[in-house]
C-alpha cells in the first residue's frame, strides 16, 4: 500500500538520523579505546625500555667490577709465571724467592694466597708459607687443563671448595723456553667477594644477578642457591645461546626458574660474563595500576556515551513516530482510513513528474457511490458512513502496489492513482472494485459505484489536472450511462467509449 511506503518514507530521515547516531558514537568509542590503547602500549614499552637500561647498568656496573677484580688478579698470576722462569729462582733462599715471586701479588682479603704446582702436581711453593704442607693437585681440573691445552692462557674452574673456602680458582700454566710443562700457578676468589658485591645493591626479593662463564656454567647467582651455583645451561635443551646475546635482553621464563623475567645481559669481552633479571610483573607493576585506572575511565566514559547515544535515538524515535503520526492525520482521511485530498495532489504531482520523465503512463480511476445523497437522507448520515467505510475497504482489497495511492477525493468521491499502468489495466481494477461493491451491496449495504477511468503518457507542458479532468469526464459518462459500470476515457481527444 503506498500509505505505508509514504510512512516509511516520511520515517526514514529519523531513522537514519538515530542509527548515524549510534554508529557515531561506536566509532568515537572505538577510536577514543583505540587511542587509549596506543598509549598504554607505549606506556608499557616506556617501562620495558626503562627496566631493561636499569638492568643493562647494573649488570655492566657488576661485570666492570669482577672484570677488574679478576684482571687486577690475574696480573698476579702472570708475575708469578714469568718470575718462576728466572734463571736465579732455583737459587736463591726462600723468603728471597717469595719476595722475588709474590712482590706484586695482591693480598686483598677476597683473594687466595697464590700457589705453585710443578709438573706432577705437587704443591712446591705457596704465597701463605715458606713451608707448604704436601698437596697434589694433578687431578684437579685447572690442572689438567693447563697440562693438556699449552694455549690456554687464563682458566677459571667451577665452584669449589678450595683451601676449605667456598671459591672459584684463576690459573695458569708455566711453560719452558721450548713450551714445555713445567706446572701450574693457581689462586683463588672466595665467593664472600660475590656476597658482599650483591649485598651493596639495592635489589628486590625477586630480582636476580647470575655470573656466568663462557661455557654458560653457572659461577654465581642472587639469590644464592648451591643447587644452582655450577650449572652449566649447555645441557638445558630448552634454553639456547640465541636467546640472550652479548649485550641483549629477553623476556619470558628463563632457564633456571619458571618465573616470568626481563633478562639482559652485560657486553663485556671477560671471562665471565653478567645477567640481570628482573620479574615482568614487578616491570609492569606501576603500568598495570595506570592501565587498570585509565581502562576503567575510558570504560565509564564509553558507557556514558553509548549510554546517552541510545537515549537520544530512543528520542529521535520517538519524535520521528510522533511526527509519523502527525504525518498520517494530516494525510489521511479521519472516515474511510483512506489518504485524503491533500495528501492525494502531493502524490498525483510527484508521479506525474516521474512518468514524465521516464515516459511510462498514469492511469486515475475516479469512483462515485451511485444515489449516495438519497440513501443518505433515508438512513440518516451514520448508515452512510458506514457505506462510504464499505467502499473504501473494497477499493483498499482490490489496489495492492505500494506505489498505487487510494483516496477519498470528496465527499462520497473517490480516487485511485495507477503509475506505469495502462488503460486496459485501470479498467479491469475498476472493474474488480465495481464488483466487490457490488457483492457487498448484495448483502445488505444498498450500494453500488461508477468508475471512470483515465491513462496517459504526459509529455512536456501537460499538467495532470488534464488526467482529472478525463478521468472525471469518463465517471460522469458511467453515472449518465445508467450507474454501477466503468467507462474509460478516450485520450488526448477525450472522447468516451464505453
Amino acid at each position: 500500500m503506498l500509505s505505508g511506503w509514504r510512512e516509511a518514507t516520511a520515517r526514514r530521515p529519523w531513522r537514519m538520523s538515530a542509527k548515524l547516531l549510534i554508529i557515531t558514537s561506536v566509532v568515537t568509542v572505538i577510536g577514543f579505546s583505540a587511542i587509549c590503547v596506543n598509549v598504554m602500549l607505549d606506556m608499557r614499552r616506556g617501562e620495558e625500555a626503562l627496566a631493561r637500561q636499569t638492568l643493562e647498568n647494573l649488570a655492566t656496573s657488576i661485570d666492570a667490577d669482577i672484570s677488574r677484580n679478576i684482571d687486577i688478579y690475574d696480573l698476579s698470576l702472570k708475575a708469578v709465571v714469568n718470575n718462576m722462569l728466572l734463571p736465579e729462582i732455583a737459587t736463591v733462599s726462600k723468603p728471597i724467592r717469595q719476595l722475588i715471586l709474590f712482590d706484586h701479588a695482591t693480598t686483598a682479603r677476597h683473594f687466595g694466597a697464590i700457589q705453585v704446582f710443578d709438573a706432577d702436581g705437587r704443591l712446591s711453593i705457596d704465597a701463605s708459607t715458606l713451608d707448604p704442607q704436601p698437596e697434589n693437585r694433578a687431578d684437579e681440573e685447572y690442572f689438567r687443563v693447563h697440562r693438556d691445552n699449552p694455549d690456554v692462557g687464563l682458566f677459571i674452574s667451577r665452584p669449589m671448595l678450595f683451601r676449605s673456602a667456598f671459591s672459584i680458582v684463576l690459573s695458569r700454566r708455566i711453560s719452558d723456553s721450548d713450551g714445555g710443562f713445567m706446572g701450574v700457578v693457581a689462586g683463588s676468589i672466595r665467593y664472600t667477594y660475590f656476597h658482599e658485591l650483591f649485598e651493596r645493591l639495592s635489589l628486590a626479593t625477586e630480582d636476580t644477578i647470575t655470573v656466568l662463564k663462557r661455557d654458560r656454567t653457572i659461577m654465581m647467582r642472587r639469590p644464592f642457591d648451591l643447587d644452582i651455583v655450577g650449572k652449566n645451561l649447555g645441557t638445558q635443551q630448552d634454553w639456547k645461546p640465541e636467546n640472550l646475546k652479548a649485550g641483549g635482553s629477553y623476556a619470558g621464563k628463563g632457564p633456571v626458574d619458571v618465573t616470568p623475567r626481563l633478562y639482559v645481559r652485560s657486553s663485556g669481552a671477560g671471562p665471565l660474563f653478567v645477567v640481570a633479571g628482573k620479574p615482568l610483573s614487578a616491570v609492569f607493576a606501576l603500568w598495570q595500576r595506570e592501565a587498570l585506572r585509565i581502562g576503567a575511565v575510558v570504560l565509564v566514559l564509553s558507557l556514558f556515551v553509548l549510554g546517552s547515544a541510545i537515549v537520544l535515538a530512543r528520542e529521535i524515535g520517538r519524535r520521528a513516530d510522533a511526527e509519523s503520526k502527525l504525518e498520517e492525520m494530516a494525510t489521511t482521511d479521519a472516515l474511510t482510513g483512506l489518504r485524503n485530498r491533500r495528501k492525494f495532489d502531493q502524490v498525483i504531482d510527484m508521479e506525474w513528474r516521474r512518468a514524465m520523465r521516464q515516459k511510462t503512463q498514469v492511469a486515475l480511476l475516479m469512483i462515485d457511490a451511485d444515489h449516495f445523497k438519497a440513501y443518505n437522507d433515508t438512513f440518516g448520515h451514520q448508515a452512510g458512513d458506514q457505506v462510504l467505510v464499505g467502499i473504501a475497504i473494497c477499493i483498499s482489497d482490490s489496489v495492492r502496489r505500494a506505489s498505487d495511492c487510494a483516496a477519498r477525493y470528496g465527499g462520497e468521491e473517490f480516487a485511485v492513482l495507477l503509475p506505469n499502468t495502462s488503460a486496459a489495466d485501470a479498467f479491469k481494477i475498476a472493474e474488480t472494485i465495481r464488483a466487490k461493491v457490488l457483492g457487498w451491496s448484495d448483502g445488505g449495504a444498498g450500494s453500488t459505484v461508477s468508475c471512470g477511468v483515465a491513462s496517459l503518457a504526459p509529455t512536456a507542458g501537460m499538467d495532470w489536472a488534464v488526467l482529472v479532468a478525463a478521468a472525471d469526464k469518463a465517471l460522469y459518462a458511467a453515472k449518465a450511462g445508467g450507474r454501477n459500470q466503468s467507462v474509460v476515457a478516450s485520450l488526448p481527444q477525450l472522447s468516451l467509449v464505453a
